[in-house]
């Protein structure tokens, strides 16, 4: 005896989706960074650790991003100058400190640069 998989309803399967997926805060800020960084940006590392202080609480990032070729490092200098006045949106927290910790260049056998740079989120909540 063979059964007719047509035979039974599926109304389940049907027009069914996942709940939309949260983005983690960490990726929200990779997001806003990338995008003053520019799109010739590599990621190299990402760190969070937690931080509080009597009245506030958060978390420092440690971004580690990669330029590699020339318009890249371009882009590099001018992510190096913009970062630490950049008006950060990332719903639901405050950006309290962004600053550039380490940049180092190379230029042989092609022009390289990396920047090490530390973001302070606090929560708003």
């Amino acid at each position: 005896m063979l059964l007719e998989l047509q035979a039974f309803e599926t109304k389940a399967l049907v027009g069914t989706s996942l709940p939309p997926r949260r983005i983690a805060t960490g990726e929200r800020l990779m997001r806003a960074v990338r995008e003053i960084a520019g799109p010739l940006a590599e990621v190299v590392s990402h760190a969070e650790a937690p931080w509080a202080s009597i009245t506030f609480s958060g978390a420092r990032h440690t971004l580690v991003l990669r330029f590699a070729g020339s318009d890249a490092v371009s882009d590099g200098e001018n992510f190096v100058i913009v970062l630490p006045e950049h008006e950060f949106r990332l719903r639901g927290q405050l950006v309290a400190d962004a600053a550039v910790t380490r940049v180092d260049h190379e230029l042989v056998p092609a022009p390289l640069m990396e920047v090490e740079c530390e973001i302070l989120l606090l929560s708003e909540d």
